[in-house]
């Protein structure tokens, strides 16, 4: 009879949590990853129907299809619930990439942009520009990595060099590819009804010390999609795009007054609902496939097929 196996090296994340498995005879490591929470604000996290199966099967087919532009970390998905990947040592910036000037919270291009500030993350920005609209071209914004559910510290282009967090050729390398990512993920986002409006990628090193794609990608955890049917008569009025990503979180707490700052309320079981069917909606039009969920894995399963993956 199957039963769980314990695993070494438990990390808990604010999103997922992840065990590394010991090396074998091949060499590296390979992580086991289960994603089933979500976090908004950074601190809240809360139970959403099929949202782990939703984030790893979606980032798993955004892997594949961008692997011409970067090699990323995925070995294999055996399950909805898992993917299975080789170990990278992870930059400690993250990558956001901004095609619109939008967002809610005070480190947002936006509320910055509101409040007066004519630069913001090293960028200029003109006079005149309005809430949710398109940006002259793609932004490249780093920050830090968030740690024990703080909030992501942002910082300029310039001080990723001058502090030594990334070396030049290989921060322009990482732009390069972030910014290629960023654009297929708009081409296929427009062909599924879609705009992709913003994005946050994180990148790691290989053993070889070549730059990889990890994490996840182009999820609505990680990205910020709104339906292109309803967005120009919602623009046109001044309402918030309808939004198939965590912003329904994040707007929900917004309302009951909260801004990040200590325990967060509850939120009505509806919340959450409605966030898992926008989840389940944007993999589904992404894709052309309907969302299938699955079994949680059992352990021994994925240890086994952990000695077919090359």
């Amino acid at each position: 009879m199957d039963v769980d196996l314990p695993l070494p090296d438990r990390r808990d994340g604010k999103v997922r949590v992840s065990y590394s498995l010991p090396a074998d005879e091949r060499g590296g490591r390979r992580l086991f990853v289960t994603t089933d929470r979500l976090s908004a604000f950074d601190r809240v996290i809360e139970g959403v129907p099929y949202k782990g199966q939703v984030l790893n099967q979606l980032a798993a087919w955004w892997f594949a299809e961008t692997a011409d532009i970067v090699q990323n970390h995925v070995l294999s998905v055996p399950d909805p619930n898992v993917l299975i990947a080789r170990n990278a040592r992870p930059l400690p910036v993250e990558v956001v990439v901004r095609g619109y000037i939008t967002g809610v919270t005070s480190t947002s291009l936006w509320q910055q942009y509101a409040d007066g500030a004519r630069t913001i993350y090293g960028h200029p920005f003109p006079d005149g520009l309005r809430k949710n609209t398109a940006l002259p071209y793609a932004l490249v914004t780093p920050t830090t990595k968030a740690e024990q559910g703080g909030h992501d510290e942002p910082i300029t282009v310039a001080a990723v060099v001058e502090h030594g967090l990334v070396e030049a050729k290989l921060w322009g390398q990482t732009v390069e590819a972030a910014l290629l990512l960023f654009a297929r993920g708009q081409q296929v986002a427009a062909r599924a009804g879609l705009i992709l409006a913003d994005t946050k990628y994180e990148f790691g090193l290989d053993d070889d010390g070549a730059l990889m794609l990890i994490d996840e990608m182009h999820t609505p955890d990680s990205s910020r999609y709104w339906v292109a049917e309803s967005y120009p008569a919602r623009l046109a009025a001044n309402e918030e795009p309808e939004s198939l990503d965590k912003e329904v979180v994040r707007r929900a707490l917004l309302a009951t007054g909260y801004r990040g700052d200590g325990a967060p309320p509850a939120l009505p079981p509806e919340v959450w609902q409605q966030t898992s069917a926008r989840y389940i909606d944007a993999y589904e039009r992404i894709t052309g496939t309907t969302f299938q969920p699955g079994a949680y894995p059992v352990g021994p399963r994925i240890l086994e097929h952990l000695q077919h993956v090359s």
